[in-house]
């Protein structure tokens, strides 16, 4: 078993549709980023990457790199996780927590969670996705930014042979 943990922040911008957990939340601003911003993923792209003891989202997937400008963090998140398959392990276990002040994401919380699942190829079950603010403090409770955590564990897949 093998255990990671991530972070990400970005930047609240207009212009910019607001995805997290792979899914467009309907808001005025959306986060800034070389990708599309998707804090939740990169955080669990992080956390995973932390579990394969390979450092950090900057060192595979740099923003000086000019092919990932705009680039769906869940096409990240998924290279991520060929990784970790090409190691025969598996995501027993995610929690990540979104920390945002606006918009309300409780509505769509169940579908975020939904999407990460299927991005970490895990049953609905060995997910779990929070939400909460910071009540109004700092500059998330300002509305400048989101924030995520995500702790995984991972395991290797049962050997078929005896």
């Amino acid at each position: 078993m093998k255990i990671g943990q991530g972070f990400d922040a970005h930047r609240l911008v207009a212009g910019r549709p607001l995805m997290l957990g792979g899914v467009e939340v309907p808001h005025d601003r959306g986060l800034e980023g070389h990708s599309d911003g998707d804090a939740l993923l990169h955080a669990v792209a992080d956390a995973l990457l932390g579990a394969l003891g390979e450092g950090d989202l900057g060192r595979h997937f740099s923003s000086d790199d000019a092919s990932l400008a705009g680039v769906a963090s869940a096409r990240i998140l998924e290279r991520v996780v060929g990784m970790m398959r090409e190691r025969d392990l598996s995501v027993a276990h995610l929690d990540a927590t979104i920390v945002a002040q606006e918009p309300r994401l409780a509505p769509h919380q169940a579908k975020m969670r939904e999407q990460l699942a299927a991005l970490v190829a895990a049953p609905l079950e060995s997910v779990n996705l929070k939400v909460t603010s910071t009540d109004h403090l700092g500059a998330i409770g300002r509305g400048e930014g989101i924030a995520a955590l995500a702790v995984v564990l991972l395991e290797g897949r049962a050997s078929d042979s005896a």
